[in-house]
């Protein structure tokens, strides 16, 4: 039976996970690591050679714990960005997807561009400091001798792939949030490229996810994805009757689409290229979720584990008596951007207790699930695959199932984004002819949640009249 390599590179963290084509999961390595910040300018950087490493150092972990591997993929974080000369060798140390020294460059895109026209090329309807297009621009204002030095422009994954291969190579995914790649003719966008400066000489070869770009001692190196695309593979999120969602920290959901969405002024939600060709996917996020019942467990309920507030929570009624709360510790992102929002309970009283509170919070969440899918137009009869700290909670999954109105199924594989790149290897190696018949025979179904009938309605108009008091809407 072939085995498998699933690399999922986040933002401090790098999985690592075998996999039979079955989808069990044999092995799995994890290195945490920290990035370089600089106080003073803001700059938020990692050696580039030292993701190369850590990738080296768990495939040669797992190959001797598992044996021969047939394939590997890698998905990682957008956005981040390894500028190198020639001969391969990093100029600088990569510029982490978080590092927003690019502001006035992103500002001065905007003016030049439109954001209806970046959205309309690119499917991002906002422009960062954070996108490699700024990033790009500032480097070429602010260090000339490293812009003037540029033979080669890399994605992080494009970066792992050429460090492994030796192959200049790059799959749409990892572009789309560069606002310099065409998301609808599949081609580099000429005009921006031309305004900050760069030309197609300096970008990767585009190949489909997916697909064989070299080998790495005797291993086939496939295409992979972006980490969030990834992980929607891992759930079994193969089309539009079914939608991801990870309640972990923050909330992260994804919507496929067979066609991007038009152009809306007051959305903020991208539109990214999915690993499946021609499908797109809408990429949602809310700065908290889990963190905020994590909160009240270590302000409030100490001695308590997550089990036990849940027990407590089970006993009060849908709605919370009345009790309504807004879950926004970091801010709002979407659908209402407004960094300066704060969260809030909401009608309390003496009669309400410690477990209102917590229920308080699943409830809220489950809201902002039930607001962001409405917001992202998502079809009715689509299906939720969660995973995350809300997926292990039989009481919050009930809620989002009952708010929601969905079925909403749990997964038995919790590494969900390196199954994902390790169904891209099945499929680039010819075990599986798609995508599709790889996520069939590898993900499995754990739990399902069908909506009880609880009645929702009052709490969540409560919600989102407290949301429309407390949060200025902003764009």
């Amino acid at each position: 039976m072939g085995q498998y390599i699933g690399i999922d590179i986040g933002t401090t963290s790098l999985k690592a996970a075998v996999f039979d084509e079955n989808g069990v999961r044999k092995a799995l390595k994890c290195v945490n690591y920290s990035l370089q910040t600089d106080a003073e300018t803001g700059y938020i950087e990692f050696d580039a050679e030292q993701y190369f490493q850590m990738c080296e150092k768990v495939i040669a972990e797992l190959q001797t714990e598992c044996g021969i591997i047939d394939a590997l993929s890698i998905d990682t974080q957008g956005e981040t960005l390894i500028l190198a000369d020639k001969d391969g060798k990093p100029l600088c140390p990569a510029i982490v997807w978080l590092d927003n020294r690019a502001q006035s460059e992103a500002d001065d895109i905007a003016k030049e561009f439109g954001h209806k026209q970046v959205y309309d090329v690119t499917g991002q309807p906002e422009i960062t400091a954070t996108w490699p297009a700024s990033k790009l621009l500032w480097v070429r204002r602010n260090k000339s001798d490293i812009f003037n030095s540029i033979d080669k422009i890399f994605m992080l994954e494009d970066w792992i792939l050429y460090r492994l291969t030796g192959n200049f190579v790059t799959e749409p995914t990892i572009q789309s949030s560069t606002i310099y790649y065409d998301i609808h003719n599949m081609s580099w966008w000429q005009k921006m490229l031309d305004y900050i400066g760069i030309s197609e000489k300096n970008l990767p070869k585009v190949v489909e996810s997916g697909v064989p770009v070299g080998t790495y001692k005797g291993i086939t190196v496939v295409s992979g994805t972006l980490d969030q695309i990834a992980g929607t593979i891992g759930v079994g999120v193969v089309d539009e009757t079914k939608i991801s969602e990870m309640t972990g920290t923050i909330m992260a959901i994804c919507v496929m689409k067979d066609e991007p969405p038009a152009y809306r002024e007051d959305s903020i939600v991208p539109c990214h290229l999915h690993a499946i060709k021609g499908k797109y996917c809408m990429i949602l996020w809310s700065a908290t979720a889990g963190m905020a019942l994590k909160w009240f467990k270590e302000q409030f309920a100490s001695d308590m584990s997550f089990a036990d507030i849940d027990k407590i929570a089970e006993g009060v009624s849908a709605g919370c008596d009345g009790m309504t709360m807004l879950p926004y510790f970091c801010g709002s992102v979407i659908p209402h951007y407004n960094p300066q929002a704060t969260a809030s309970f909401s009608g309390v009283t003496l009669a309400h207790t410690k477990a209102h509170f917590a229920r308080s919070i699943m409830e809220a969440v489950a809201f902002m699930l039930r607001d962001n899918l409405e917001y992202a137009q998502a079809p009715c009869d689509s299906e939720l695959r969660i995973t995350g700290g809300a997926a292990s909670s039989r009481l919050w999954s009930e809620i989002m199932a009952d708010v929601t109105k969905r079925t909403l199924h749990t997964v038995s594989e919790s590494e969900t984004a390196c199954l994902g790149a390790a169904i891209l290897a099945m499929v680039g190696v010819s075990r599986y002819a798609t995508v599709e018949d790889a996520v069939k025979a590898t993900v499995k179904t754990k739990k399902t949640y069908c909506p009880s009938g609880a009645d929702y309605t009052s709490a969540y108009d409560r919600y989102r009249a407290l949301d429309k008091k407390m949060n200025q809407r902003s764009k």
